[in-house]
């Protein structure tokens, strides 16, 4: 392992990125990580415009260290005179070096350009009118990368400005905290020691800081051995079936679960870069037997991952994105239970582990999705982190613990993008509806007010497409068996989340379809169950509308057990039937809902299982005009829509 004090002398300048973020005419938003502070110029060359070079001066660039050798820079450009919109519009990121002299995009990063391509490009689309979206990147599943076949696709319609999705929706779960491969976790370590990522003290934990985690004994597979225990009437850890013990970080696959700040910095430059692997050498650790022969299994899984990492960089640079949170960015069944809740929240050493995945999720993700609104509690880390820089790299505790807290307790991370059709995206994770009759009831994913407030978004629009990390309507059979485990006390056992849980949230949400002034169409994009499904829906006794579409889109590389998921399918198909009787005990009996059939599944099936992307296209009312499942395996899946529910039949 290269010692730090010589790692920066081979640094690449760009360990990450650019990330292309939140795009309009009038702004732009890009994210990227250097391995030192940069000072940048943007060029921009719109189809048909001249070009427009921009310096990035202090007003438009945020830089901030994570590390000795790990710099942000938040690219922030407000434009006077607004950008064409429908147009392709190539870039180029100018670094500056200290002889006054300029290396661009194809010097510091050809992996960014297509064939025959000089530098990267965009288009700001004039309306929604097509989709990407996907979920549930785990990167030790063994099967192919989702994103790298988006990449592929958009290749290939490089120049047609018109065929470009306006955004590429991710839709939870862009990384695994709490299941992480023991290669993955090796190179974390490595690349925490290149960079000189930030160190922290762990109050409550049974080691002291930081390093001490990273050279501990149990720091690999057996991670679920340092995570706390409290005393009194909960405990960390469940007692299950046959004595099997499951802790609060409910991932049955927590001995790899991520904890500092900097494991889950240096997690996200490893998932979306192909730079920082060039950097590290996953050497294995010394193991037992078991773990040596998983740790083998899953380093051949890894290096498949890291070589497609040039393509998903690409795609990142090339299509705006927009991001959200679900459990696995910070833990398994976050904020599930209030009893949950209160046995996480209540000690230091676990509320330090879900706060720094959180810090992560802001740098990474959040601020890219509506910086205004994230102003303030991106304003706090970057003090914090300046304070980590002035003390010899290490994150003061006290201020790190305050800044976790008032992270915990902020309200702010959905967000809405103005368009046709109105985009929003919720926050299904930090605002619920806890259970007041028993703690250890699931939580509604939404609480009243923020139910509340969704509808108000909406009012009077002719349509929206909304973002929900997990389905609206789901498979009511695999609902179904949640319930029961709720009803047996279970609910972690089987991640018992879904709108129907709660029947209150479930009651609310219902009732907003049936608004009338509530949008008369309505397009649900989800991800989270690791299959892919559409469902058309329309309202009982409602015959002028609304209509509403559930489209499913997950994983992007995982997938549910395929045995399982075939009973499951065919079960579900069987008992919950258009004539069942079973469907009048459903919170979704004012609801007809008619599954769309993949056209590449075997007869009868409405769930498809492989890794992959969605993509929706939309026609001028709002209305899904095709929905596909872009396979990883390079093949599409379309779901075409029943007759009587066709768009050209429907309101």
């Amino acid at each position: 392992m290269t010692p730090p004090s010589m790692a920066h002398q081979s640094l690449p300048d760009v360990l990450a990125g650019p990330l292309l973020r939140r795009l309009s005419p009038e702004r732009l938003l890009l994210w990227l990580v250097g391995s030192r502070p940069l000072e940048l110029n943007l060029k921009l060359r719109p189809a048909g415009h001249p070009v427009r070079q921009l310096r990035l001066n202090e007003a438009r660039l945020r830089r901030f260290p994570v590390g000795r050798h790990a710099w942000f820079h938040l690219i922030d450009v407000s434009l006077a005179t607004p950008l064409p919109t429908g147009v392709r519009i190539d870039y180029d990121l100018r670094i500056q070096d200290e002889e006054g002299g300029e290396t661009g995009i194809a010097d510091w990063a050809p992996h960014l350009l297509h064939a025959g391509a000089t530098c990267p490009s965009f288009v700001i689309a004039e309306r929604h009118h097509r989709l990407l979206h996907g979920s549930c990147r785990k990167p030790h599943y063994d099967g192919p990368d989702g994103l790298v076949r988006a990449d592929e696709w958009l290749a290939q319609r490089r120049d047609t400005p018109s065929e470009r999705p306006a955004w590429l929706l991710m839709t939870g779960d862009q990384i695994y905290a709490d299941d992480v491969a023991g290669p993955m976790l090796v190179a974390i370590h490595e690349l925490i020691q290149q960079l000189g990522l930030f160190d922290e003290t762990l109050e409550g934990a049974m080691v002291p800081h930081s390093q001490a985690l990273y050279t501990a004994d149990a720091t690999y597979y057996r991670r679920d051995e340092l995570l706390p225990e409290v005393t009194g009437n909960t405990k960390l850890r469940e007692r299950f079936f046959g004595g099997v013990k499951k802790p609060v970080f409910t991932s049955v696959n927590a001995g790899n679960h991520l904890m500092t700040f900097a494991e889950v910095i240096a997690m996200y430059l490893l998932a979306w870069s192909p730079q920082p692997w060039r950097l590290v050498t996953i050497a294995p650790p010394t193991l037992d037997a078991t773990h040596t022969e998983t740790f083998e299994t899953e380093q051949a899984i890894i290096e498949r991952f890291a070589m497609g990492q040039p393509c998903v960089a690409r795609l990142l640079a090339h299509l705006p994105s927009l991001m959200i949170f679900d459990d696995h960015d910070i833990t398994d069944d976050w904020n599930l239970t209030r009893d949950w809740e209160q046995t996480a929240y209540d000690h230091p050493f676990s509320r330090r582990i879900i706060g720094n995945a959180l810090m992560g999720y802001l740098l990474c993700q959040g601020w890219g999705n509506d910086p205004d609104r994230l102003a303030e509690p991106l304003d706090e880390i970057i003090a914090l982190l300046q304070q980590a820089q002035a003390q010899d790299g290490w994150l003061p505790a006290a201020d790190h613990d305050a800044h976790i807290q008032r992270l915990l307790r902020f309200q702010g991370w959905e967000y809405r993008i103005p368009g046709d059709p109105l985009l929003l995206v919720l926050d299904t994770r930090t605002r619920r509806w806890r259970s007041e009759r028993n703690a250890g009831d699931p939580s509604g994913l939404m609480d009243w007010e923020a139910l509340s407030e969704l509808q108000q978004a909406m009012l009077d629009a002719g349509s929206v497409t909304i973002v929900s990390p997990a389905p609206m309507f789901g498979v009511k059979l695999i609902e179904t068996i949640q319930k029961l485990f709720v009803l047996a006390g279970k609910p972690l056992l089987v991640d018992a989340e879904n709108w129907m849980a709660h029947r209150g949230a479930a009651s609310v949400m219902l009732n907003i379809f049936r608004h009338s002034r509530t949008p008369d169409h309505y397009v649900i994009l989800s991800g989270d169950v690791h299959y892919s499904f559409t469902y058309d829906i329309r309202i009982r006794h409602h015959s002028g509308g609304p209509k509403l579409w559930q489209i499913t889109s997950s994983g992007l590389k995982n997938a549910f057990p395929d045995t399982l998921l075939d009973w499951f399918d065919r079960a579900n198909r069987w008992l919950f039937a258009p004539r069942s009787p079973l469907n009048w005990f459903t919170k979704r009996r004012r609801m007809v809902i008619t599954p769309r059939d993949p056209d590449r599944a075997k007869a009868g099936e409405r769930l498809w299982n492989g890794s992959g992307i969605g993509l929706v296209d939309f026609d001028d009312q709002g209305r899904p005009s095709e929905v596909r499942q872009l396979d990883a395996r390079g093949f599409d899946v379309r779901f075409p829509a029943p007759r009587s529910s066709s768009p050209s039949n429907s309101r």
